[in-house]
C-alpha cells in the first residue's frame, strides 16, 4: 500500500512538504507540487481520512438530531441541510430521539465524543436541561423549529401563521372553530400555534366551547381519536376545525367521513404542513406552507458559517409561510 511517505521519496520532498499540500496548509513550491501530484496520479494514492482528520482536526461531519425519521417535514428539513453542506464537502450523521426529550440530551453528548463538526437539533421541546446541556458543548450549534434564546436557531412564525388561517375561516363564515393540538410542551406547535388559534378567536370576539380544545400526538389515528372527542363531547358542534398538523387534520377528516359528513359543506377542515398527502386526500386539505426544505438550508449555512468562524448576521432566522388554499374549506 502507497504511505505518504512513498510518495514523499519518489517526489523527492519530504513527508510534511507532501501533508502541506494535501491539506493546504502551507506553501509548496509549483515545480514540487507537480511533481507530488504526478507520483499520486502514477500511483493511485489516497489520503486516508481518518489521518487527515487527526491532523486538520476536520472530520467533516455534522450531526442532525431529529424528532421522527418518518415525518415529511423532518424529510424536507434534512434534505435542504444535506444539499448544502454536500456541496461543501460535509456528510449528516443522523440521530433519531422519536420525540423523546431524553434521548435528545443523549445524543448531544454521543454526537460530541464523535467529534462532529457541529450539531443540528430539530428539537421537541426547550426544556430547561436540554438548554444546560447545549452551554456545555464547544461546537457549532443551530436549533430548527424551537426558539432558543442564545442559541443561533431557524425557526417559523407559528403565532402569525396560525392566527392567520384561523381569520381565513373566520372570513370563510366559520364562527365556531375547533382546535386539535399537541402538549404544550413542544413550545413551537404545541404552545405557540394554540396561543395563535386564542388569540385570533379573542380578536373576532368570538367564543370557545371547551371540548372543542383537544390534544393529541403526531400521528393521523390521534387526530381521529380527537375529533371523535369534539363531536361526542360539545354541546355544540363547530363548523371548522384547524388542526396543527396535517397528518392530525387528515385524522379528523378520516373520522368526519365515516360519519357521512361532507367537508366543506358540513364541516371545514384546516391543517399545517402542505405535506404530499394532504393535496391527495378527498377534499386536498387547505395548509400552512412552512418552508421546511428552506429551514434546512438556513441551518447549514449558520452552521457552515460558525464553523468558518465567519460573523452571523443574526442568531435567529424568521421563515416566511404560505396558506395553501384547497377544497377542505
Amino acid at each position: 500500500m502507497i504511505t505518504i511517505k512513498e510518495v514523499a521519496r519518489r517526489a523527492n520532498v519530504s513527508s510534511a512538504t507532501v501533508s502541506r499540500m494535501l491539506n493546504e496548509s502551507g506553501y509548496v513550491s509549483e515545480e514540487a507540487r507537480e511533481r507530488i501530484l504526478k507520483v499520486i496520479e502514477e500511483t493511485g494514492y489516497v489520503p486516508s481520512e481518518n489521518a487527515k482528520s487527526l491532523r486538520t482536526k476536520k472530520t467533516k461531519v455534522i450531526g442532525v438530531i431529529l424528532p421522527k425519521l418518518g415525518s415529511e417535514t423532518t424529510s424536507r428539513m434534512v434534505n435542504g441541510l444535506d444539499r448544502v453542506l454536500a456541496e461543501e464537502g460535509y456528510q449528516i450523521l443522523l440521530a433519531n430521539s422519536n420525540l423523546d426529550a431524553g434521548k435528545e440530551i443523549e445524543f448531544l453528548k454521543l454526537l460530541k465524543s464523535r467529534d462532529v463538526e457541529g450539531i443540528v437539533l430539530s428539537a421537541t421541546n426547550t426544556n430547561e436541561q436540554l438548554v444546560e446541556e447545549i452551554q456545555k458543548l464547544k461546537v457549532p450549534f443551530v436549533v430548527v423549529g424551537q426558539d432558543m434564546p442564545g442559541t443561533p436557531s431557524v425557526v417559523f412564525n407559528e403565532i402569525m401563521a396560525t392566527g392567520e388561517m384561523i381569520d381565513y375561516l373566520i372570513e370563510k363564515g366559520h364562527e365556531k372553530v375547533a382546535f386539535i393540538g399537541v402538549s404544550e410542551s413542544d413550545r413551537a406547535v404545541g404552545l405557540m400555534r394554540k396561543k395563535g388559534y386564542l388569540a385570533a378567536m379573542e380578536k373576532h370576539g368570538l367564543p370557545i366551547e371547551e371540548n372543542w380544545i383537544q390534544t393529541a400526538v403526531f400521528d393521523v389515528e390521534s387526530g381521529y381519536g380527537a375529533m371523535k372527542n369534539i363531536m361526542e363531547s360539545s354541546s355544540t358542534l363547530p363548523t371548522a376545525v384547524f388542526a396543527v398538523t396535517d397528518r392530525l387534520a387528515i385524522g379528523a377528516m378520516n373520522y368526519l367521513k365515516e360519519k357521512g359528513l361532507k367537508i366543506p359543506e358540513d364541516i371545514a377542515l384546516a391543517g399545517v404542513g402542505a405535506s404530499e398527502l394532504s393535496q391527495y386526500v378527498t377534499p386536498p386539505l387547505t395548509t400552512i406552507d412552512f418552508q421546511y426544505n428552506k429551514a434546512g438550508r438556513e441551518a447549514a449555512n449558520l452552521i457552515l458559517s460558525m464553523i468558518n468562524q465567519k460573523k452571523i448576521p443574526t442568531s435567529k432566522i424568521v421563515l416566511d409561510y404560505g396558506l395553501v388554499k384547497k377544497d377542505s374549506v
